[in-house]
Formats: C-alpha cells, structure tokens, sequence
C-alpha cells in the first residue's frame, strides 16, 4: 500500500512522480475545504483534546504496522 497525493486534471486524477500499475485499485479522499463543521463548544474541546491525546500516542512506521498484520493472513 502506498498513499500519494494527486490533482484531478480534465476528469482524471493525476499523480505526480508516482506509477501504479494499470488496473490498480485505488481510493480517493477529496479534500472540500469549503465544508464547515461547527461544534458545541464541550464537544470542540472534547475533539481538540483527543487530537492532543493522539498526538503523544507512541506509533509505530505504517510498513512495520502492515508487516506485523501479515501473520493474520
């Protein structure tokens, strides 16, 4: 799995310095910066403070993550 950023350009999303193969299935989140979300204020605080919560998690590297799920099949 690899994740890449591209622009759509005349109906098709274009990557820039990445290949996939022909036929690769891929996934697209599009960034509509022009939705809003407006929140309580308890509930923007509970938000901002499980962002700082995930923030100080320790992580580990995506391809050690995927590796160790491979014993799973």
């Amino acid at each position: 799995m690899q994740v890449a950023t591209g622009q759509v350009i005349d109906g098709k999303v274009v990557f820039e310095g990445v290949a996939l193969p022909e036929g690769a299935m891929v996934t697209v989140f599009a960034d509509d910066s022009a939705t809003t979300v407006r929140l309580p204020p308890s509930l923007q605080a509970e938000l901002e403070e499980a962002l700082d919560d995930a923030d100080n998690e320790p992580g580990v590297a995506a391809d050690v993550f995927l590796e160790s799920l491979r014993k799973y099949g």
